[in-house]
């Protein structure tokens, strides 16, 4: 219980919006933790900070989307294909190409509203030059309006989110955690 204490004190902090902000960024590139793990605390802590907070996931999530975008255009002859073959094949990647060219926007919308890793479809999407300002202009939509209906919620019934983060803390951490293997578990089984 301390340490739920420390982390919702801590949360109330004004540079804690820089630490969303970065850890949503690591999230859309290499963590397998929802960036609402990172948000709710601040947000229970102090009802006032569900905008700022709610600002600093929105654009870690853009910056981290864009950088795995990146990695995934400018290292596919490397890391690219060195990641297929060992964690798919280059039928399925194919089977996703086309997928991809033909469902595009609808993927970006169901992965930016799901526990579906999005660090996953940004690679994907850098691997295949999926158009760079319609991939970013799309996530950006989705996952701030994710964000911004959670970080409403929060702030609606942050009396009682407050007292059930205090009560079942490690239960939720360990459900988020969840619910991203989940999304990961969909990527797979595609």
């Amino acid at each position: 219980m301390k340490i739920i204490n420390r982390i919702l004190e801590q949360s109330s902090k004004p540079w804690y919006s820089l630490v969303v902000c970065f850890m949503t960024i690591c999230e859309s590139i290499f963590l397998f933790i929802p960036p609402e793990v990172f948000m709710t605390p601040a947000i229970v802590a102090e009802k006032k900070r569900a905008y700022p907070i709610t600002i600093a996931t929105s654009i870690g999530s853009l910056i981290g989307g864009a950088i795995a975008y990146m990695i995934g255009f400018w290292l596919f002859d490397s890391v690219g294909i060195w990641l297929i073959e060992n964690f798919a094949s280059m039928e399925k990647f194919e089977l996703t190409k086309t997928l991809f060219t033909k469902y595009g926007i609808l993927i970006i919308i169901g992965t930016a509203l799901t526990p579906i890793p999005y660090k996953l479809l940004a690679i994907c999407a850098g691997f295949l030059h999926y158009p760079v300002l319609v991939f970013l202009g799309v996530s950006a939509i989705f996952r701030t309006g994710r964000f911004a209906l959670i970080g409403f919620l929060l702030w609606k019934f942050q009396e009682k989110a407050n007292l059930i983060v205090k009560k079942y803390s490690w239960q939720l951490i360990i459900g988020a955690i969840v619910f991203a293997l989940l999304g990961l578990l969909i990527i797979t089984l595609i």
